[in-house]
């Protein structure tokens, strides 16, 4: 069995292939049990860990397993919030393939995921970018959107101003120009916005918003957190990676929906639908298009089938 580290995943996953493994994968036929999801106390943090158990298959082809702890107070250490591994199987035999580092696995796909969204819902000519948050994601959102859309400037928020100032340095050679802010309300002029962060309370104002922007939410992974407020909700166009988990496993649509903002109804699509031309994904130059990603299993799958034939070939 391989084993396949964080550094060899980073060389081997590169945005646009990924991105174009996942829109294959999305309009494929694989099978995507529920993820098991429980949470449990981390004593004398106040906070809750959650761990994640994420399976699917390829039938004749593949069988992945994803374990990951979310542990949100590994900020506080300099750790990454996400650990884990990732197993790959042989779905004929039952032989394991290979061992993948599950963070950057997740950090890849997840990523790709949103530039996949964003490839049928932001404007094609969309030039600027806000980063919302400074942690593991952030350097790889930024990246992969900038791979399906013509970025020139993108703007960091964070709580942390001296983090925010530190990725745009790591950053600064990248083909577009890049800038920390102190207030997030200076950004909010962008084309595009990611957000992904541990807030428990919205960041994004639906007032700051401006016809024909596209919001990439990816934190808030639990039904209590929020990036957004119900304003942004109330404009937006509402698509997301997977309808099921993404009504019950997110705030940023539970909320709205147990309190009758919106309805299940109100998703237009997921990227099953976009991916099938199911659905056309934005519609016009003015409407503020909203993606939730929660995360799916599937996507594991095909980031880590393609680092497998890439790391063998």
């Amino acid at each position: 069995m391989q084993n396949i580290s964080s550094e060899q995943l980073n060389q081997l996953l590169d945005y646009k292939s990924l991105t174009e493994a996942l829109r294959k994968a999305f309009a494929t036929d694989y099978t995507v049990p529920a993820r098991h999801h429980y949470n449990f106390q981390n004593p004398g943090t106040g906070k809750a860990n959650t761990l994640l158990l994420m399976p699917a298959w390829q039938s004749g082809a593949h069988v992945g397993v994803k374990l990951v702890i979310v542990a949100p107070e590994n900020t506080k250490q300099n750790l990454p919030a996400i650990q884990g591994t990732y197993t790959l199987f042989d779905a004929k035999t039952g032989v394991p393939l290979a061992q993948m580092d599950a963070p950057m696995l997740t950090a890849k796909r997840t990523a790709c995921a949103s530039a996949l969204a964003s490839d049928f819902l932001s404007r094609k000519n969309s030039t600027s970018l806000l980063m919302i948050g400074t942690g593991v994601l952030a350097p790889h959102l930024i990246r992969a959107h900038a791979s399906v859309r013509p970025i020139k400037e993108v703007f960091i928020w964070g709580r942390n101003f001296a983090k925010a100032k530190a990725l745009a340095k790591e950053l600064e050679h990248d083909i577009f120009t890049i800038k920390a802010i102190e207030k997030i309300e200076l950004g909010m002029h962008t084309d595009i916005i990611s957000c992904a962060t541990l807030s428990a309370e919205p960041l994004i104002k639906g007032k700051w918003l401006k016809p024909g922007q596209h919001l990439d939410l990816v934190g808030a992974y639990l039904p209590n957190m929020r990036e957004a407020d119900d304003e942004v909700v109330r404009r937006s166009v509402i698509f997301v990676d997977n309808i099921e988990s993404a009504c019950h496993e997110t705030g940023d649509l539970f909320i709205p929906i147990q309190n009758g903002l919106i309805t299940k109804e109100d998703i237009k699509a997921d990227l099953f639908n976009l991916c099938k031309s199911e659905h056309n994904g934005r519609s016009n130059e003015h409407e503020i298009t909203y993606f939730k990603s929660v995360g799916h299993a599937l996507e594991d799958l095909a980031a880590a089938q393609l680092a497998f034939f890439n790391v063998n070939i």
